[in-house]
């Protein structure tokens, strides 16, 4: 079996803020994504550790950005190793959160997005039993704008047959389109289908270039 290149990771600090996040250097790659969409199951998935995103059958519980530290990475010819993390983005649109706390994530997430110079990547989670909503396309329209790499997860596969699974993918690569820098994928926590590409996905955008080199 292959190594977990994720397996290392470990909470560090929930910031409120952008500014009280872990300082901006080396690489990181956010998850973001509706409070109902499996967003920490993927995570527990990915890391191979079950409680390290909190999970609930009530959404909405993610209402800080979370960073996990992983294993320093060796960069390339210069041996340099470099600092890596996970930041887990605050779950988008679970009604029971007061307005007031939407409107201040909304206005985080989009200064994290702008001002984070370690960001590499972002890591959209997506239910494969439901069209895009407003955030998931806001999210990926933003990725494509300022060309920053964007990963789909179409989670909760198992819920689907595997031809609809197929279908569901095949619709979204063409509702977005070959020329954007998007990536997807079928995504399945609890049967891990999708699990070792995922992973994948995530150490390249890790070892990726930064986006104002």
């Amino acid at each position: 079996m292959p190594t977990n290149p994720l397996q290392g990771a470990q909470f560090v600090l929930a910031a409120h803020r952008v500014q009280q996040l872990p300082p901006d250097e080396g690489a990181e790659v956010a998850f973001a994504g509706r409070s109902n969409a499996g967003k920490s199951s993927a995570l527990n998935a990915l890391t191979g550790q079950k409680g390290l995103a909190r999970t609930s059958k009530t959404p909405g519980r993610t209402q800080q950005m979370v960073a996990f530290s992983l294993p320093p990475l060796l960069r390339g010819e210069t041996s340099q190793l470099l600092d890596t993390r996970l930041i887990d983005l605050p779950g988008y649109g679970y009604a029971k959160v007061p307005e007031a706390l939407r409107e201040h994530w909304r206005h985080e997430i989009d200064r994290y997005l702008h001002v984070r110079r370690s960001l590499r990547g972002v890591v959209l989670i997506v239910d494969i039993r439901h069209p895009m909503k407003e955030f998931d396309r806001m999210m990926m329209d933003f990725c494509i704008a300022t060309l920053l790499p964007c990963h789909v997860l179409l989670t909760k596969a198992d819920k689907l047959s595997r031809n609809q699974a197929a279908q569901a993918l095949a619709a979204l690569r063409k509702e977005v389109g070959a020329n954007a820098p998007v990536t997807m994928q079928v995504f399945s926590a609890p049967d891990g289908t999708g699990v070792e590409e995922a992973r994948a996905a995530v150490m390249g955008l890790l070892e990726s270039d930064a986006r104002n080199a």
